[in-house]
């Protein structure tokens, strides 16, 4: 399978516009056996994805030595392998974002994956006092110096942090919520990273499975699913599940999108091709927790772009029954 490619910011890299999001094979997704997380990344490489994003807090380092086996296991060219930092901090405060602290937790990511320098590190959602701290930021900047990453960038919860966050020239990426529940980026923060050329990495595209269609008012969830546990924040940012929208009107509005998915595509894949129709949309990570799951999000690359008619209906579906939700908190 040929996927459609991008550059990736500065880099001057090449990557697939989609990639692996490996948090379900890591962790906090139900249980995953390692045989099952190593098939579903063999299944995303086969299909030709070049970008896989993971962390050192999935599995608590898990999601990255599975990365490191299958590619071992696998030689030939590398993928681009990003991975964040900073979520190991207890408490996750402001003021455990120090120079020192994240060189030990990029130290571990090295080992976990098995590299001696990363392709980029991105900050874990921080607290937002931490985008004002600037002597952090001189901090990755001596890390690129010292050859223990390559790149640095931000993944965030907020528009305004990721706003903040491109204001350093050093910033190559902001990894962002963006999907059919989650429109704000589109207003103004992906005009100013493309003005930037900063690139731009697109995580919970399905909502947390939401946009698959596959979830109804009797789902259930295992008890080590954040679906499960954290539907008010409890455990991390409420936006990071189901992207923040209340479970009864996700719902509704999977209802009203229904009709809207072209003949011969699942609805996974048409929420995936509603965000690749936005140039400023770098990469996409959906994640997988089976090979099969893996080779459908591939597919929606093939899918043809979506008729003018289709994207004004689900602005309006996000207008009347998401936006009031989610717009202004995120």
């Amino acid at each position: 399978m040929t996927l459609s490619t991008t550059l990736f910011g500065k880099t001057g890299q090449t990557v697939t516009r989609l990639g692996f999001g490996a948090w379900a094979i890591g962790g906090s997704w139900g249980d995953v056996s390692e045989d099952d997380a190593k098939a579903t990344l063999h299944a995303a490489l086969d299909a030709g994805m070049t970008f896989i994003d993971t962390a050192d807090v999935y599995g608590d380092g898990r999601s990255e030595r599975i990365i490191r086996d299958v590619l071992r296991d696998r030689g030939g060219p590398r993928p681009f392998v990003a991975t964040k930092a900073g979520r190991r901090l207890s408490p996750h405060i402001a003021a455990g974002y120090t120079p020192a602290n994240i060189e030990a937790f990029i130290d571990r990511s090295l080992t976990n994956l098995g590299i001696d320098c990363l392709d980029l590190v991105q900050l874990h959602c921080p607290p937002t006092e931490v985008y004002y701290t600037p002597a952090l930021f001189d901090g990755l900047e001596a890390l690129v110096a010292k050859g223990k990453i390559a790149h640095w960038g931000v993944s965030v919860e907020k528009v305004e942090e990721a706003l903040k966050a491109i204001e350093y020239a050093g910033c190559t990426s902001v990894q962002i919520i963006y999907n059919i529940f989650r429109q704000r980026p589109a207003t103004l923060f992906f005009r100013e990273a493309q003005a930037r050329g900063v690139a731009t990495i697109i995580r919970v595209p399905l909502a947390s499975g939401m946009l698959t269609g596959k979830m109804t008012a009797t789902s259930t969830f295992a008890a080590d699913d954040h679906r499960a546990f954290n539907r008010n924040g409890e455990a991390f940012d409420m936006g990071e599940t189901f992207s923040g929208v209340p479970y009864d009107v996700a719902l509704q509005a999977v209802e009203e999108l229904r009709p809207l998915v072209p003949q011969g595509a699942t609805m996974a894949q048409f929420a995936l091709r509603w965000i690749l129709m936005q140039d400023a949309a770098t990469v996409v990570i959906p994640g997988a927790r089976t090979a099969a799951q893996s080779t459908a999000n591939a597919g929606a690359d093939a899918l043809a772009p979506l008729p003018p008619a289709t994207m004004d209906a689900c602005r309006d579906i996000y207008t009347r029954l998401i936006a009031p939700h989610v717009h202004h908190r995120w």
